[in-house]
Parts: C-alpha cells; sequence; structure tokens
C-alpha cells in the first residue's frame, strides 16, 4: 500500500479523474454496456416527483446529464411512510410493471432522496439529490456527482441495482490494474475504514478471516459474518468488528484524517450496496405476498441485518424510541429475516477511500467552506458560477458562494454558504449563514449562524412568496405532544413561547399544521405569505431582528404558513424559473468580461 501522504495524492488524482471522464459524457449519448441502463431516483410524494421530473428534464435539456440513458423518478405510495426500505421494494415493482421481463438484464441505480431534508431545508423544496455543489461548469449537482464517482460500476457489475443515497459522497482509489467487481450472488457492500466513533452512526460489518495468502491492498474482497446497525463501541469489541492499527499499518489512509490520526483501533463501515437481479426478484415477491405496508422498513438495517453466517434475530425486537408502527415493524423484520438469512453479504474494502455526509446544515457548511481535504480532493472552489466581489479566507475559512449575483458593496462573513441567490450593496451576512433562493435588495444585517430561503408558492392558483428563516442549530425534526410543551421547542436558541407572545401568537393546536404528528418547528406556522419577493424577504428580517432584540413584531393578520406547508404548495417552476434569470444575466456577465479582456 501507498505510504499516508502518497495515498492521500492517488485519491486526490483518482477523483478528479473521474470528475473529467464524467465531464466528457454530458450531454452525449453513451455506449450500451459502458454507462447505467436506468438511473431511479425515489420521492415520497407527488409534489416531489413533479419537482425531480422537472429537475431532471432541464438537466437533460441543458445537457448536463449523459444521455441514451433511462431517467426515471418513482414516487412511494400514498399513506404511512415506508423507509427507504419500502421505498426499495416499491420501485423493483415499478421497474417490472415498466420494463417487464426486460429489468432483468439491466444494472440500475437507485438514489434514495424521497425525504423531506429536515435537517437541511434548503434541500426541503427541490431535493438533496439536486443540492447544488461549489465546482463544475454548469455547477454540479448530487446527482452529477454520484454518476461521476460510480462511473466505472456498470461495466464490472451483473444485472442488478445499486442503492445509494442522495447526501453522502464516496471517494476512494483503486490500483490500476483493480476494479470494483459487483458479480457474487446476494449482496455486495463497500466498506470504509473508520473510526469507532463513527461506526456508531453507521453499519459496521464483522469480516469473516481473510483466505490464506491474502495480501491487503486498496482493495479486497471478503464476506462479512454479521452486519451491526449503529453498534455502541462494546458491541463493536463483543462481536470482533474492531481492527488494530500496528506500525505496518502507517499508511492507512485513517492516520491521513485530521481527527483520525490518532487511532489504534478501527472499524469498516458502509456506504452503498448492490444486489443481484435473482435477489431483486425475491425481494419483489415478497413485497407482492405483503402488499400495502403500514410501517418504515430500513434497507440497511432490516436487509443487511438478516444476512451472513453470525446473523441472528435478535435485532428483530430491537425498536428506537420514536419509531412508528412497532408490532408492524417487528412482524416485517421477522418476515425479511426468514426470507434473505443465509444470503451471502459480500464485502468490498476500500482502504483508501473516505466517506463524506452533507445531509445537515453543520456538516453542508463545514465541508463547503473549511475542510481543505475536501477541497482539494474534489476541486471545491469558494465561488463557483458567480458574480461577487473577490473571496476572503479567514482562518482556513472561505465563504461559498454558488450560482448568485453579488454586489461589490455587499459583504459575505467567511464560513458562510450562498445559493441560487442575489444579494444588494447594502447586504452584510455573518459567518456560518446558509441563504438560498434569495433576493435581498434592502438594507439588511443577516446575524451569524441564520438560515434563510425564499420559496415561491401557489395558493388558490396565485403565485406567492414565503421566505423562512431558522438558526442553523435549530431542530426542526424535534417534536412535542402538546401545546404546554411548546417552550421545548428552541427557535434561534430561545424557547419558541417567548417569540410566540412577542408576535401576537396564540400558543394552540391551530397555530401547527400536521395533525397527529406532533407539534415542531416544522409544522408551526410562523412564516407569512407575501405577494412579492420583496415583501417576504422584509417579514423575514422583520423576525430575525425581532428574534436578535427580543423585540415584538406582529405576525398576527398575515396568512401563515409552516414549513410542511410552504412544501405543499411550492411552486418548483417559478423557483427554477428563478435560478434560469439567474443563470442567464451570469452568463451575460461573463461574456461581457471576456469580450473586455
Amino acid at each position: 500500500m501507498p505510504v499516508a501522504g502518497e495515498a492521500e495524492m492517488l485519491l486526490q488524482q483518482a477523483t478528479r479523474e473521474r470528475l473529467e471522464r464524467f465531464a466528457q459524457l454530458r450531454g452525449k449519448t453513451v455506449e450500451s454496456g459502458k454507462f447505467w441502463d436506468a438511473v431511479v431516483i425515489t420521492a415520497v410524494d407527488k409534489k416531489q416527483e413533479i419537482a425531480y421530473q422537472q429537475q431532471l428534464s432541464a438537466k437533460l435539456k441543458r445537457k448536463e446529464l449523459p444521455l441514451g440513458v433511462h431517467y426515471h423518478v418513482f414516487v412511494d405510495p400514498p399513506g404511512p411512510k415506508i423507509g427507504n426500505g419500502g421505498s426499495t421494494l416499491h420501485v423493483l415493482k415499478c421497474l417490472e410493471e415498466h420494463y417487464g421481463d426486460q429489468w432483468g438484464s439491466l444494472t440500475i441505480l437507485l438514489i434514495h432522496s424521497g425525504g423531506y431534508s429536515q435537517r437541511l431545508p434548503n434541500a426541503s423544496a427541490l431535493g438533496k439529490i439536486f443540492t447544488a455543489l461549489p465546482f463544475g461548469n454548469p455547477v454540479y449537482q448530487m446527482l452529477d456527482l454520484k454518476l461521476a464517482m460510480y462511473i466505472d460500476f456498470p461495466t464490472y457489475m451483473n444485472p442488478g441495482i445499486l442503492i445509494t443515497c442522495a447526501d453522502d459522497i464516496e471517494l476512494y482509489h483503486i490500483g490500476t490494474m483493480e476494479c470494483i467487481r459487483f458479480n457474487q450472488p446476494g449482496f455486495t457492500a463497500l466498506a470504509h475504514p473508520s473510526s469507532l466513533a463513527i461506526g456508531t452512526t453507521h453499519g459496521v460489518f464483522v469480516l469473516d478471516p481473510p483466505l490464506c495468502g491474502t495480501q491487503k491492498g486498496e482493495v479486497e474482497y471478503r464476506t462479512c459474518q454479521r452486519f451491526l446497525h449503529k453498534p455502541i463501541v462494546e458491541n463493536m469489541h463483543q462481536f470482533g468488528a474492531v481492527h488494530k492499527m500496528d506500525n505496518s499499518q502507517a499508511s492507512n489512509p485513517l492516520t491521513e484524517l485530521g481527527h483520525l490520526a490518532a487511532v489504534s483501533e478501527y472499524v469498516y463501515t458502509d456506504s452503498l450496496f448492490y444486489f443481484d437481479h435473482s435477489t431483486a426478484k425475491l425481494l419483489l415477491t415478497f413485497y407482492k405476498q405483503v402488499g400495502t405496508l403500514s410501517c418504515e422498513i430500513d434497507a440497511y438495517g432490516d436487509f443487511l441485518q438478516a444476512l451472513g453466517s453470525g446473523a441472528t434475530k435478535d435485532y428483530t425486537k430491537y425498536l428506537e424510541n420514536d419509531i412508528q408502527g412497532e408490532s408492524c415493524v417487528m412482524e416485517i423484520r421477522e418476515k425479511l429475516f426468514t426470507l434473505l438469512n443465509g444470503l451471502p453479504l459480500n464485502v468490498i474494502l476500500l482502504n483508501n477511500s473516505k466517506f463524506y455526509h452533507i445531509g445537515t446544515t453543520r456538516e453542508c457548511l463545514f465541508h463547503f467552506t473549511s475542510d481543505r481535504k475536501l477541497k482539494m480532493e474534489m476541486g471545491l472552489l469558494p465561488d463557483v458560477f458567480s458574480i461577487c466581489p473577490n473571496s476572503t479566507e479567514d482562518f482556513g475559512k472561505s465563504a461559498c458562494i454558488i450560482h448568485s449575483i453579488l454586489s461589490s458593496e455587499c459583504s459575505v462573513i467567511p464560513g458562510s454558504l450562498l445559493e441560487y441567490s442575489r444579494l444588494g450593496p447594502e447586504v452584510s451576512v455573518g459567518t456560518n449563514c446558509i441563504i438560498s433562493g434569495c433576493c435581498i435588495d434592502t438594507k439588511a444585517d443577516i446575524p451569524s449562524d441564520t438560515f434563510m430561503a425564499t420559496l415561491s408558492v401557489r395558493i388558490d392558483e396565485e403565485l406567492m412568496y414565503v421566505s423562512m428563516v431558522f438558526g442553523i442549530e435549530d431542530n426542526l425534526k424535534k417534536n412535542v405532544t402538546n401545546v404546554a410543551e411548546t417552550h421545548l421547542l428552541r427557535f434561534f436558541g430561545t424557547s419558541l413561547s417567548l417569540f410566540l407572545e412577542l408576535w401576537g401568537l396564540k400558543v394552540s393546536h391551530e397555530l401547527f399544521s400536521g395533525v397527529g404528528v406532533g407539534l415542531s418547528l416544522w409544522t408551526v406556522r410562523i412564516f407569512p405569505v407575501c405577494s412579492t419577493v420583496s415583501d417576504s424577504v422584509k417579514m423575514s428580517l422583520g423576525i430575525l431582528n425581532s428574534v436578535q432584540n427580543k423585540a415584538p413584531f406582529k405576525l398576527n393578520g398575515f396568512k401563515l404558513l409552516s414549513v410542511e406547508e410552504i412544501l405543499q404548495y411550492k411552486d418548483v417552476e417559478d423557483m427554477l424559473k428563478f435560478r434560469q434569470l439567474l443563470y442567464e444575466e451570469i452568463s451575460l456577465q461573463k461574456q461581457k468580461e471576456k469580450s473586455d479582456l
């Protein structure tokens, strides 16, 4: 294996090469067998399905994706949430209905993007898989990056399904004579060396011993004895998932990660996995027999924990505190265990690889503005396809500006992310902010640690606008059961009840949308509906001023929506139109700058 510094350089080089190869495919027809036969994106409801379809069509029209590929958006069936495991089963049914017997000969990439992105709300309206990234021309989105990083997989894959999520990045280097093969029956998963702390929030593989004479390299093919889903450290040791780092492993990529530099132990954690067509047929038959699902199934925890020679039924009885439909979950898990137990779980160890998650506001801000490793590996830029003042850097942080127009007189402090926005001359943005889809043409001081986004909505056939604001650390998923507990919800770090009083809003169940799903920042009706973007921004700035100064700001008398309702009323076409207008203006200005040189 290469030494540590060399491993880092090889990883960076491999990533850049994949991105360059994918750039050559954008807008061109790919050869049969050289790329995916079909790419499937999942959606949680009809509104999300339409939003995804519109964005896919726009990307294909702009020639941002390879052509000759079937791109699908499959929506979950109406009713209770079914999780990414249930969604996987439903996709298999959709594929059979769409392709008939032909689907058994296809290589298919399935990207789970069916959530509401409550931890990264700038992706809530248009989807995590369409999250903008700070590089590329045209600007890359997560979908482009997924296709680039997996560019070699279809060539060495038997017909089947590769499962991945929309908010993670896998970077890896393999030798010039090596390839990643998905050609075994059952399941095959990629595995990445990680600290034990990271293992507690991921799936962890308990590996069978290597075959005699097998040498450790950048790619190793192993079998898995059992799969542990988000295990505690004690269980990692108990089941033999922990590996020791000795002096001969000083070249291990773990030593290249700053927060892992001192580790003496590590585990292999999960990212994506594949199953062959015969396994897909097995799962589809199961889904048809079960009929309508009424609970959430996890594709990782509920599929992979059933696999391997050491798998037991114990996990089927373990339920997290907030899980819905407990008896249904246990019943489905037991049936899946019976169905899948005995199937192999093959594992491909990528010893020179890194796994990044960008599904939360903090993760997104860190990786796009401060993470020097990822910046080097992927060539991330402080500003991409934007008109903006000279970027500055402070203690390793820079601002990240994507597809935006900023006045030369506005101020953005390093550490903040701006996307698809226009800021006027009297705007200042503090550090650790996310500003998305905003047009701010008035004097505004956006305090640090602020999230702000403007969305188009259509109510009773009328186009309107809503700007929502939160603290970066606010937990939009936290629920309370009754209005007496509203004080437990924290808005910008302070009890929501205090602000409701300042805003002239009565605490009641009517103040919240989403009957039966609990009371939360996601469902509280506090965002005014306005007839113009400018008015919408002014109202959000008034809310921010009220938060900063604990000052009254009357919201009673306005039509108020929760984030949940904003997404129900969202007008995707108008939001994409705003982005297109920005695109045209930026393109025109950049052409003018070139001609002036």
